[in-house]
């Protein structure tokens, strides 16, 4: 389905250059995708009833899922030599 959309031609630019998107489409769809999902985050921590600064005391400010799986050892994917009979 084709559709046509009026957007600020600077601030996609912008978007795709922060995205790397190659296409406007890609941007536009990413930035659509990223709504949703913070709005489901949003939905989800509403359900907590914490006010903002509760929250942010809720969560190690050390905390760096980054660091973690870097540092996690990767598990093996080969498969398992069969035992000979």
């Amino acid at each position: 389905m084709k559709m046509t959309m009026h957007i600020d031609d600077a601030l996609l630019a912008k978007a795709m250059a922060l995205a790397g998107a190659e296409s406007k489409t890609a941007a536009v769809d990413l930035a659509l995708r990223e709504f949703v999902r913070r709005g489901a985050l949003v939905e989800a921590l509403g359900d907590l009833d914490l006010s903002p600064d509760e929250l942010r005391e809720a969560f190690d400010p050390a905390y760096d899922l980054a660091a973690m799986r870097r540092a996690e050892t990767p598990a093996p994917y080969a498969r398992k030599p069969r035992a000979r009979r």
